[in-house]
């Protein structure tokens, strides 16, 4: 059994290789999280092998497999890292003026394109010096983001996470039409049905809601255009009968500068909740907190913020 005195002679990172070598099963995806080499992942391999006895990894294709005990391990080592993060983070204060440290933050597609630009540039005043890396992400991917540590916080609509992750509600997610027409009032269900729609692959929950919702009422609809994400939808809109359902905020943000209207859907649809969610470990991090209380602040239906204005 190690004694205090042989911990000293203990890389402390290869324990933090090893960790990211059992969420990415790959050599050079790990060295791109870790902003390291091909070699020095390899060598890292090679001593951690070493050390515990055993292979660890076998290359499967592209993919590294782990053995039984590099789970074991896995299981032991994940919360014992967790615990000594937090603990090296709570012995200093956080100071977001002068901090330079890394973010990791999942956002969903709507939370980046409708309310998360205005948020960046009150970030930028308070903590110019720190870095965000945003990780696409949805309520499907949320759980396994925190779990593997990738994410330290994420935004989204979500559903099943982590016994040990926190969750806190921020808003409701309310739908409402964009059109680029100009043609005077509101629509109604009869022009909602007949009008082509464009739908947004990264909101399949209200994708399938509004789709259910006429169902029950008879009445359907015709999507002629699928795209991935929000980013050019206002493109495609411009000059064209083509409609879209889509989450409030991202329909105020979108029909602002863009010659598109935004306005409400003419059936009742459901509303879904807008959710901050973080790892247990990091619940009492100062810069952790920091940054969960500006996501908070500025991005709940209460803020008294003028970012509220994108609020329903």
């Amino acid at each position: 059994m190690l004694t205090r005195n042989d911990l000293r002679r203990t890389d402390m990172s290869l324990l933090v290789i090893f960790e990211a070598m059992m969420n990415e099963r790959n050599v050079s995806r790990v060295g791109e999280k870790l902003f390291l080499g091909q070699p020095a992942v390899s060598n890292a391999l090679s001593r951690l092998r070493t050390q515990f006895g055993d292979p660890l990894f076998i290359r499967n294709g592209r993919c590294m497999e782990p053995t039984a005990r590099a789970e074991d391990l896995f299981q032991i080592l994940t919360p014992l890292l967790d615990t000594i993060a937090i603990t090296l983070s709570q012995t200093s204060d956080f100071d977001p003026a002068h901090s330079t440290g890394t973010f990791h933050i999942g956002l969903s597609d709507d939370v980046e394109y409708g309310l998360v630009p205005p948020l960046l540039r009150r970030l930028r005043q308070e903590a110019p010096g720190i870095r965000l890396v945003i990780h696409h992400t949805d309520c499907n991917r949320m759980s396994a983001l925190l779990a593997s540590g990738e994410i330290s916080v994420g935004i989204s609509y979500t559903s099943e996470l982590p016994a040990t992750a926190k969750r806190k509600f921020l808003r409701m997610i309310r739908p409402m039409v964009l059109r680029a027409d100009t043609a005077r009032g509101g629509l109604s269900l009869d022009e909602f049905c007949h009008r082509p729609h464009a739908a947004v692959a990264s909101m399949g929950s209200l994708v399938m809601d509004t789709d259910r919702a006429l169902k029950r009422m008879g009445r359907s609809r015709q999507v002629v255009l699928d795209v991935p994400q929000f980013s050019a939808l206002a493109v495609l809109l411009a000059d064209s009968d083509l409609l879209a359902v889509v989450p409030d905020y991202v329909a105020r943000a979108m029909a602002s500068g863009n010659q598109l209207r935004a306005e409400a859907v003419p059936m009742e649809l459901s509303a879904f909740e807008l959710s901050m969610v973080w790892r247990g470990v990091a619940n009492n991090d100062p810069a952790e907190r920091w940054l969960r209380s500006r996501f908070s602040e500025l991005l709940s239906d209460n803020s008294r913020h003028p970012l509220s204005v994108v609020a329903a």
